[in-house]
């Protein structure tokens, strides 16, 4: 079968990890005519040994087009393909099936776009923001509960290792976790800043969490224009209701939960604060 006719324009959230994208896949993937692989492909696409850090051949979740061999661009159009699925659980029809549009999130993606385009050629991009505040907490809240480890054996790294692994990630060897956490932050939205610049306009939209949680029907109104997908009776009722809590919240979310670690956050303020002015 030939898998690349499987997919029609894939729409690709690129976020920085804890930065609400769970939240905004949750609540597109109630429309109609987007497909999902049920949740985050981290598995399907670093069971790739030539995509995962630990073995080797690559040196973090950083992927560009020259790790995008055909081999590996047919596998991962398979595997997708295989495991696509509707807001109901339908599985796609192998055979005859018409092209779909697929949404695909992983925090990981942050690093991956010119990667994913050769896979998935002509896709839609969305850059999900949060305030850098929020987001450092989340994530150092991550690394302590110790539910978020993407690496427990990192060669040249002492203990596991949490969320997105940017490269240079080494240099943070014996750094205060507020500091790993801010470089991690930095790290996945100039990446997306970059990759996205060299993209039509068109072709991706910059969103803020906050806003998402405000107005998720305003949101969602706008992505559905963005995405060509009809905004359904179905999906404008769920946006109606206040959203639930993601699959991945740790604890109930709030606007100045971030407190609770404002020391270490202003410390490491110059890491952050020069971005966010940017793009905030």
């Amino acid at each position: 079968m030939d898998w690349a006719a499987v997919f029609d324009r894939p729409v690709i959230i690129l976020a920085a990890p804890r930065s609400g994208s769970t939240l905004l896949f949750e609540s597109l993937s109630k429309a109609a005519g987007l497909w999902t692989i049920g949740g985050e492909s981290h598995v399907l696409i670093e069971s790739i040994a030539a995509l995962n850090p630990v073995s080797g051949a690559v040196d973090s979740n950083r992927l560009t087009a020259s790790q995008a061999s055909p081999r590996i661009i047919a596998a991962l159009r398979q595997n997708f393909a295989r495991q696509l699925r509707d807001r109901d659980g339908q599985r796609l029809l192998r055979s005859g099936a018409q092209p779909v549009r697929m949404l695909e999130k992983t925090p990981k993606n942050a690093l991956r776009q010119p990667f994913l385009e050769q896979v998935f050629p002509g896709a839609r991009y969305i850059w999900l923001v949060r305030d850098p505040r929020q987001n450092i907490a989340s994530m150092m809240d991550a690394w302590q509960a110790g539910r978020w480890v993407t690496y427990r054996k990192l060669p040249g790294w002492q203990g596991k290792w949490s969320l997105l692994l940017p490269p240079g990630w080494r240099e943070q060897l014996d750094q205060p976790l507020e500091s790993i956490c801010a470089w991690q932050w930095r790290a996945a939205n100039a990446t997306i800043r970059s990759d996205l610049a060299d993209l039509d306009r068109n072709r991706w939209l910059k969103m803020d969490y906050q806003s998402l949680i405000d107005d998720p029907l305003g949101c969602c109104r706008k992505l559905s224009e963005f995405m060509d997908i009809p905004l359904d009776q179905r999906w404008l009722d769920y946006l109606k209701q206040p959203l639930p809590h993601s699959r991945y919240t740790l604890s109930a979310p709030g606007a100045e939960k971030w407190r609770r670690h404002e020391a270490a956050i202003l410390s490491v303020e110059d890491q952050w604060r020069p971005l966010w002015g940017e793009i905030g």
